[in-house]
Order: structure tokens, then C-alpha cells, then sequence
């Protein structure tokens, strides 16, 4: 295994066009465990060096103040407010903020950590989750959290809709959850199910009062109450989310710098689809952050207050995962050419920031037990040229190969969830013609996304999926589950069993690592590229943080006074 090989930067005296590199550690002095080591999720294998945090300016900003606003610019919205139902990056962002989770997973070593839960148990199985919660946290509506409260969120995720995927797939085998007393659950499963734990740290677990576990999926989707350090105040589809501070809030994460309540008394999230448009607000301070910085925008902040922050996202990485059910999508032959046919170094050059990496699994290289497959991702279009023609496919006078009457005609449909997708796809569509494959386009709406991957309406989808844990792989890929990209049954269900049912890091990163080349070595998917988050902030706002997940976190978040 490999981790990223980023390390500390120092800023330049200037503090222009700053890359911050540092991360946040965990306040000392919290007893936290009574949990054995080797169930913590991969901490011998995790993250370390694997990104930035907290700015590394900020030892010489001064102290933190409270109260101000901040404005951050995004490029997508998802149609829904509600944590457990969001997949989409650009929309975690504002939902992280007003849950609470039980653990937090710690970005440099992946240890889980106290939250909501002061303590748990694991079974010597990893059936069964037994939680300690801490006193005095309450929803923002008044209700306690308590286990009961958590008893509904997981009773009810279950059963939530299309939307919820990631949600669902991390409670797969969910049997119950008992109230033991009003400060202890245990949450049960009918098979191991080592990855839960970690799950606990997600957003997609994170806790809603039990009046909006009440409602329906949609209904949740215009608003929810939750136990964080920020209320959602009001959300307008396609323009703006605005969290407002929680009064009273006292029951952080163990990770976080200081106790109480948030340092900002206001957060606006305005939904900007066009990156030149963010970059220029930025630029202007209408806004304090973007996201989705492109290469053009990169080099427009050289000499200029603007900080740049990065991370690559754990989990996995953007690729083209193929319909097996359909003719093209079930050719080993077709899949294999189309891999061959992609240069990833050029498309990360030529459309992402300078901090991405080409994929080299289907894992991202900051996931823990992330293995490299780098020798199967090659560019060799005479390779792939050839097994084509070994196979029956043959050039027609328009260059495109076809067979027996049938073009060699894919689409990828894709979401603009950030701003490099379409040039990315517009790229491997001009690798793959020069090849003599066509690729076709077809853009779907954020809200509409979920639903075509789900009914198989596609040929290739292209997308990623963000997860500090391998298990992520099942969740996507096992046939067993919701299997959305129409996966034969073979050995690799029993792999991805396997990875979620062993308790013993080293055996379980063995696990990890055989689906990793199954995935890869079938080209049941083909990755490309791995998504890294970089942010983009001016000189007045302060300790952006990241989580595990790569996604930000703003309760030690401040803003210059006046």
C-alpha cells in the first residue's frame, strides 16, 4: 500500500497565493476507547500525509473571533437538504455542518474517534455495535439525542429511497437497533460487518431529530433539523443554502480545536455553475470560498491573497463504470479497448488543477488498504487496436469500428456535479474517436442522476463516490446489493464479503486488495482519475478544515473582525 506523499508547506512571507498543507490534530487529554485496535478502521494502513487541513497561515492570523458571515460559491446543487439522502460534494458541504455523527474519523490515521458516542463495544463477530452516548446534546427543535433517537435514524435509513444509496449500502444486512437504556444502542447486523463503525463518521449516518426522520423522503429533502453546530436557516433550489450558528451548541467532535459553539454566526452557500464566475467573485470578495477550481483558475490567483487548499477524496476515484447487461457494456473486449484508449495523464494536464493524480485503482491512493493497479491502467491504443481486430471489429470509412453491422457507439451520461466533468469527458470522447470508438454525451440533471443509474437506463455512467473506507467497493459492486452497474455474480462477491466480515486489518487489506485487481483486471469499470477537492478561499476567512471524507468542516472556522 501507498499514501500520498504530500508534506508540510510553508507559506510564503507574503501570503499570496498560499498552498496550505497542514493538518488539524485532536485535542489531548480525551480517554476514548473501549475498543480494540485492530477493529479501528485500518489506522495502520490509513491517511497519513495524505492532504491539507487547517491554513497553514493561520498560526500568524491571530486569535480566533466570533461572530461574521462567510459566503462560499458552488458549482452544483442537489435538489435536497438532508444528509442522508446527499451525494453530491458542492451539497455536503453546507449538510455536514448541521448534523452531528456518533464517531469522527481522524484524517491523518483513520482512527475513529469520540463524537456523539463517548465509547462503543464491537462484537468479537462485528455483528453487533454497542454505543455509549454522551449527556446533554439535543436537537435544534429541543429533542434529546438520545438512543432512542438513534434507533429511528437507522430504522428509517433503511428504508429511504434512490437517493439515499450511500446511506442504505452502510446499513446492508441491518437487522435492529435496541434501546438499552436512554444513553445506550446497540446496533445489530445479520452478517459481520466490519466497515460499520467507520460508517458512523459519515454525513450519510449523521443524526436527525426524530421529527424529520418522520417525514417523507421529499419533504426531508426541503428541510431538516439536526443536532450540529449550524441550523439550516433557509435553502432556495438552484440559488442558495444559509445555515445560521446553533445557539447553545457544546458536544463537538473530539477532532475540533475549541469547545462550544461555532465561530461563525451565518454560512451562505450561492449555487455558481460557472467556474470563470466563482473564480471572478472570489477574486472581487463577494465570496470568502469556491469550489471546483479548474487549471485556468489555478493560474489566475498566481500572485494574488487567494489560498489554495487540497485533498485528494478517498473512496472511488471518477471513472466509466459500464451496464453490464447491455451487449457493449457486457463485452470484456469492448471494456478493455475503451481502458486502453484513455491517456489519464493527459486528461488530468489538460483538465484538472496540479494537484490531482491519475487513478491507479479503482480506489483512490488516500483510501485506506488502497492497492495499485497501475501496471492494468496504461495507454496503449495498438493494444487496443488489436484485440478489436482479434475480435471482429473492423474500421468502417468514417474510422469507427463496427461489427457485424453494429457500431462501436457508447454513452457516457454523466452530472455536472463539478465543473471538470464535461471537459474531462469531452477529452476521452477525442481519445476514444482517434481510437475508433465513439463515445457520445449525454448530460443528465443532478436531481435526475440517481434514478438512471438505479434503472439501468444508461450505457456507461461516469462518476465517484467518496468513502474513508474500502467497503466502499461492496457497496458499489457486489452483486448482492443494489448492483446498479449490472455485475455478473462471481468470485468477487466473495471477496467483498469476505473484506466486510474480518475484523483483522492486515487479512481484511488482502481482501481489499484482490477486489481492487478484480475490479481493475475485468475492467468492469475503467478508473481515470482521482477526484481531489481544492478549495479556493481569501485572506479574511480562516481554518477551513477537512475531514477524513475530504469534505469541509467549519466549526473552528472564523472570519477577520469588521
Amino acid at each position: 500500500m501507498t499514501t500520498a506523499d504530500r508534506s508540510p508547506t510553508t507559506p510564503l512571507t507574503d501570503h499570496r497565493y498560499r498552498k496550505s498543507t497542514t493538518m488539524n490534530t485532536p485535542r489531548p487529554g480525551r480517554r476514548h476507547l473501549l475498543v480494540p485496535a485492530a477493529l479501528l478502521t485500518a489506522a495502520s494502513l490509513a491517511l497519513a500525509a495524505c492532504g491539507s487541513g487547517a491554513n497553514a497561515e493561520d498560526s500568524a492570523a491571530g486569535s480566533p473571533v466570533s461572530g461574521g458571515k462567510a459566503t462560499f460559491a458552488v458549482s452544483s446543487d442537489a435538489g435536497c437538504v438532508d444528509p442522508q439522502q446527499v451525494g453530491s460534494n458542492d451539497t455536503i458541504w453546507s449538510t455536514r455542518q448541521i448534523v452531528d455523527s456518533l464517531t469522527d474519523q481522524n484524517p491523518e490515521t483513520g482512527e475513529i474517534v469520540p463524537w456523539l458516542a463517548e465509547s462503543w463495544e464491537i462484537s468479537d463477530d462485528t455483528k453487533s455495535f454497542t454505543f455509549h452516548l454522551r449527556k446533554g446534546a439535543t436537537f435544534s427543535d429541543g429533542a434529546v439525542v438520545d438512543a432512542a433517537a438513534v434507533k429511528a435514524n437507522f430504522d428509517r435509513a433503511v428504508n429511504l429511497g434512490a437517493r439515499a444509496t450511500l446511506a442504505r449500502g452502510y446499513l446492508a444486512g441491518y437487522a435492529s437497533s435496541t434501546v438499552v437504556d436512554p444513553q445506550t444502542v446497540t446496533v445489530t447486523f445479520n452478517q459481520p460487518n466490519a466497515q460499520f463503525l467507520q460508517a458512523t463518521s459519515t454525513h450519510s449516518l449523521g443524526l436527525l431529530s426524530p421529527a424529520s426522520v418522520a417525514l417523507s423522503d421529499d419533504e426531508r429533502c426541503k428541510s431538516v433539523i439536526g443536532s450540529g453546530p449550524f441550523v439550516l436557516g433557509s435553502y432556495t433550489p438552484n440559488q442558495s443554502i444559509v445555515l445560521t450558528k446553533r445557539d447553545g451548541y457544546d458536544w463537538g467532535s473530539s477532532l475540533w480545536k475549541h469547545k462550544g459553539e461555532a465561530y461563525l454566526d451565518q454560512v451562505t452557500f450561492q449555487i455558481v455553475p460557472e467556474s470563470g464566475v466563482r473564480a471572478g467573485s472570489l477574486q472581487s470578495g463577494e465570496v470568502d470560498a469556491i469550489s471546483s477550481i479548474g487549471p485556468q483558475d489555478e493560474a489566475a490567483f498566481k500572485g494574488t491573497d487567494v489560498v489554495l487548499q487540497d485533498r485528494s477524496n478517498p473512496g472511488v476515484v471518477f471513472n466509466l463504470g459500464f451496464n453490464n447487461s447491455r451487449p457493449l457494456g457486457a463485452d470484456p473486449v469492448v471494456r478493455e479497448a475503451l481502458s486502453l484508449v484513455i491517456d489519464r495523464q493527459q486528461v488530468v494536464d489538460t483538465v484538472y488543477t496540479s494537484q490531482t493524480k491519475p487513478a491507479t485503482s479503482i480506489l483512490a491512493s488516500t483510501t485506506p488498504m488502497y492497492a495499485s493497479q497501475k501496471d492494468a491502467l496504461g495507454s496503449d491504443p495498438k493494444k487496443a487496436a488489436k484485440i478489436l481486430e482479434d475480435a471482429g471489429w473492423a474500421k468502417g470509412s468514417d474510422g469507427i469500428y463496427a461489427k457485424d453491422g453494429q457500431k462501436l457507439t457508447l454513452t457516457v451520461s454523466w452530472a455536472a456535479v463539478i465543473g471538470t466533468n464535461k471537459p474531462a469527458l469531452e477529452l476521452i470522447q477525442q481519445q476514444a474517436a482517434e481510437a475508433g470508438i465513439d463515445i457520445q454525451l449525454k448530460e443528465l440533471q443532478l436531481t435526475e442522476s440517481t434514478s438512471v443509474v438505479s434503472s439501468g437506463d444508461f450505457d456507461i455512467y461516469w462518476a465517484n463516490v467518496t468513502r474513508a473506507d474500502p467497503d466502499i467497493l461492496r457497496s458499489n459492486y457486489s452483486t448482492a446489493l443494489a448492483n446498479n452497474y449490472r455485475l455478473p455474480a462471481s468470485d468477487l462477491d466473495d471477496v467483498l464479503t469476505a473484506q466486510a466480515s474480518e475484523s483483522d486489518p492486515t487479512k481484511r487489506a488482502e481482501y481489499a486488495a484482490q477486489a481492487q485487481k478484480l475490479i481493475v483486471d475485468n475492467y468492469y469499470v475503467i478508473p481515470v482519475v482521482e477526484l481531489t477537492t481544492v478549495l479556493a478561499h481569501g485572506a479574511k476567512i480562516h481554518e477551513i478544515t477537512y475531514d477524513a471524507s475530504s469534505r469541509i468542516q467549519l466549526f473552528d472556522t472564523w472570519v477577520d473582525a469588521g
